[in-house]
């Protein structure tokens, strides 16, 4: 693409140059706090499902409760973000955040999962407006050349959070006890109850102390300056609104790839620990710990993926990518033993810079049609709904076979390399008056 093409950019007076780097920096701690949020739930969702006695299909419903919060939420968030400007809804996407991590104190109270569901659901609602924020701000902060770097970078961080969010998981959440159906029939109705009670209970201090660390940012986030960065098309004139913004053949491939991705994305660490256990018949906690080594690998492949970048266009290694997720997709299903569970870690490498780079690429050149194409690119996300679900019934239906599960992923990743090798192309078109 001629970076010609890229809309101005319209930067309210104080900023300029340097003073781009600290509200960045404060952007980036945004990426780090979502990606805990969405990582835990890797950890959540084996778990409730002991504590809460649910089939694969339930136990799903975690990651849908978040993800159809950012379906619900997308125009919602969009609207907010056109009326308050980023730094206040940075701010009121942190309160929502934390409300929902209160809210699972009372739900491990109660033992009740249509509680937790409704905690996830308020998570998602918070976090929807952080990344319809967050995404775009960190896009068009300084050069538009540099719009898919700076958001592999921010993105980074973000998978450095599924590291620490695995290590949180299995030290403090997973408990390491499991009972099967007839061994849970076999206890007295006290001892199930203690025992389902416990497994609840371990979730409440991770996330009081990731509500209260929210609060915190929001806080420090009233004080801090944060340009308000603006686009104006070339024409300079101003053309955004949500429906106008798929006029742009790109971002509407794009948003297919992001719903395919991020759904790819979740059924791969939703049902990495119940794979390691059946597929190489490792403990909880020794699954844990490789789901650690997935989010390491995770980490290292955003920071490396963000150098690559320097040498390789983003759609290029991003098909590349993607056909090598496909064929570990394949060892997923067919591995035994070790080489499977590392086929899973590796698709976390490889994972990393897809989210980042399909938003950029979405993004590229639409001017002033940049805040309704990101809310379209998190609305994609709803992705991570519905597909763990179809991943869910799917093992159900082969009577619990979870590594038959990750066919559904492979099918996934067709349609992003599709989008790396044609859809990313931008069509320039004449809009008359």
């Amino acid at each position: 693409m001629n970076h010609s093409d890229q809309p101005e950019m319209i930067v309210d007076g104080k900023a300029n140059g340097k003073k781009f780097l600290l509200p960045f920096i404060f952007v980036i701690s945004l990426f780090f706090l979502w990606g805990m949020a969405h990582n835990l739930d890797s950890s959540l969702i084996p778990h409730l499902k002991k504590a809460c006695n649910l089939n694969n299909v339930q136990s799903m419903f975690i990651d849908t409760s978040v993800f159809m919060a950012y379906f619900l939420m997308a125009i919602p968030a969009g609207m907010i973000l056109k009326k308050l400007g980023y730094k206040k809804s940075m701010i009121l996407g942190l309160f929502v955040f934390a409300a929902g991590a209160f809210l699972f104190i009372p739900a491990a109270n109660q033992l009740s999962y249509a509680t937790f569901l409704i905690a996830l659901f308020i998570i998602g609602c918070g976090l929807t407006i952080l990344e319809t924020t967050a995404n775009p701000y960190a896009a068009v902060l300084g050069d538009p050349a540099k719009a898919t770097f700076r958001l592999n970078l921010a993105a980074s961080f973000n998978g450095l959070a599924a590291m620490v969010a695995a290590y949180i998981g299995t030290r403090f959440i997973l408990s390491g006890k499991s009972f099967s159906q007839v061994e849970l029939a076999a206890m007295n109705a006290f001892d199930r109850n203690a025992y389902f009670m416990e497994e609840a209970s371990s979730v409440k201090m991770p996330y009081l102390i990731l509500g209260g660390f929210l609060v915190v940012i929001a806080v420090i986030f009233c004080f801090i300056y944060f340009p308000e960065v603006k686009t104006k098309s070339i024409d300079g004139k101003a053309s955004g609104s949500f429906l106008s913004a798929l006029k742009h053949k790109h971002l509407r491939w794009a948003v297919v790839a992001q719903f395919f991705y991020v759904g790819a994305q979740v059924c791969v660490t939703s049902s990495f620990i119940r794979a390691a256990q059946q597929g190489a018949g490792y403990t909880e906690a020794k699954a844990g710990d490789y789901l650690i080594l997935y989010g390491f690998l995770f980490t290292i492949g955003r920071f490396a993926g963000t150098a690559l970048l320097r040498f390789i266009s983003a759609q290029k290694l991003l098909a590349i990518y993607a056909i090598i997720a496909i064929l570990l997709c394949f060892v997923a299903v067919y591995g035994t033993g070790p080489i499977m569970v590392y086929a899973l870690g590796g698709l976390g490498f490889f994972m990393s810079i897809m989210f980042p780079t399909i938003f950029g690429l979405g993004i590229e050149g639409i001017g002033d049609d940049t805040k309704p194409g990101s809310s379209w690119l998190i609305m994609s996300i709803v992705g991570g709904a519905i597909i763990p679900v179809i991943m869910g019934a799917l093992i159900d239906h082969f009577n619990d076979q979870v590594q038959i599960g990750y066919y559904i992923p492979l099918i996934c990743f067709v349609f992003i390399l599709y989008f790396g090798l044609i859809g990313y192309k931008i069509q320039h078109q004449t809009i008359k008056d």
